[in-house]
């Protein structure tokens, strides 16, 4: 099996995986223990991890922050991208990685606006007048998809330089502050920041296999 058949398997475990556990969650250990007597999977483990850390909305302002610094960094590629297709008077002259990137945030769209109809787990708390989609969380998944991306289009953009090890270091902190700070927030169940680090490493993976395949 070559390398472009190993990644494109390896993206399709990943989401299966990520399928397995959203079915386990819909269907394993199911109880009302949310507001309003919301269901929720793998109760047992989830009240549980919830107890232990209970609720901390500064941790939830926090990463609410940082979610809309990934966002900003987002938009930072698609203006690049712009200025490229611009400067370059066509599409197909745009990096591969800033254009495909286009197309990776349009999915992580879908996905988003996917989960907030189609709901699996409520959160463990109102934050606003009524009960809000959980499952998986979306912060989470935004953050390590625009940022573990990010690192991919910087290493081609600045190959060896200084900057991109800054960048490499900037953008992993993001990420572990947000999946860290998400958690002990208490505004997710603990399944629900699996469920979204499953989710973003199954994108993020598409979104390599994907370059690495054009790019040969």
């Amino acid at each position: 099996m070559n390398s472009n058949k190993k990644n494109f398997f390896l993206t399709g475990l990943l989401f299966f995986i990520f399928l397995i556990f959203t079915f386990i969650i819909k269907k394993v250990d199911v109880q009302p223990i949310g507001p309003n007597n919301s269901q929720v999977g793998l109760a047992t483990l989830n009240k549980y991890v919830f107890n232990c850390f209970g609720v901390n909305l500064l941790w939830y302002n926090i990463t609410d922050w940082l979610g809309i610094l990934a966002i900003l960094i987002a938009f930072g590629f698609t203006v690049i991208g712009l200025y490229q297709l611009i400067k370059r008077k066509s599409l197909f002259k745009v990096d591969k990685e800033i254009a495909l990137l286009g197309i990776f945030y349009l999915i992580i769209t879908v996905v988003y606006v996917f989960f907030e109809k189609v709901i699996i787990n409520y959160r463990p708390i109102i934050l606003e007048a009524s009960l809000e989609a959980s499952y998986p969380s979306s912060h989470t998944m935004i953050v390590i998809c625009i940022m573990v991306t990010a690192i991919l289009v910087f290493e081609h953009l600045f190959c060896k330089h200084l900057c991109l090890k800054i960048s490499k270091v900037i953008c992993i902190s993001l990420i572990v502050i947000t999946v860290l700070g998400r958690f002990i927030s208490g505004v997710h169940w603990f399944t629900d920041i699996i469920g979204g680090i499953l989710l973003s490493l199954s994108l993020v993976m598409l979104y390599y296999s994907t370059i690495t395949a054009i790019k040969k």
